[in-house]
């Protein structure tokens, strides 16, 4: 059996593939860093959403990572839940300082440049 990591590199050999994946990598990271929040304090996406004062279905879009949220949601998470995020864009090849376990995601794109994305 193929192993994740096997299975989306193949994947994004294909150019449009790529460039969703490079695309969305913020709405990754944003996902990941809300399912964990909600994870740890044991909250439903009901749950969540009322604390937020959204519907449920603005929990639900956010956690599928398929559309970046706007600096406003951004602000609006980290006041809210207290979590913190960092993106910082620039050209591959330069070492960033940062520590490894807050990376979420980090992808070179096809043009050239680096993602860098911390959630948490």
């Amino acid at each position: 059996m193929a192993r994740l990591e096997e299975v989306l590199e193949r994947q994004l050999d294909d150019p449009e593939v790529r460039a969703y994946w490079e695309r969305t990598a913020l709405a990754r990271a944003v996902a990941n860093a809300v399912i964990a929040y909600r994870s740890a304090h044991s909250l439903s996406q009901r749950a969540l959403a009322e604390r937020l004062a959204w519907k449920p279905s603005q929990v639900a879009r956010l956690e599928m990572g398929e559309h970046n949220p706007s600096m406003d949601t951004l602000g609006y998470l980290a006041k809210a839940l207290g979590l913190r995020f960092a993106l910082e864009i620039g050209p591959s090849g330069r070492r960033v300082r940062r520590r490894r376990s807050d990376a979420v995601e980090d992808i070179t794109t096809a043009q050239g440049s680096r993602i860098l994305v911390r959630a948490g």
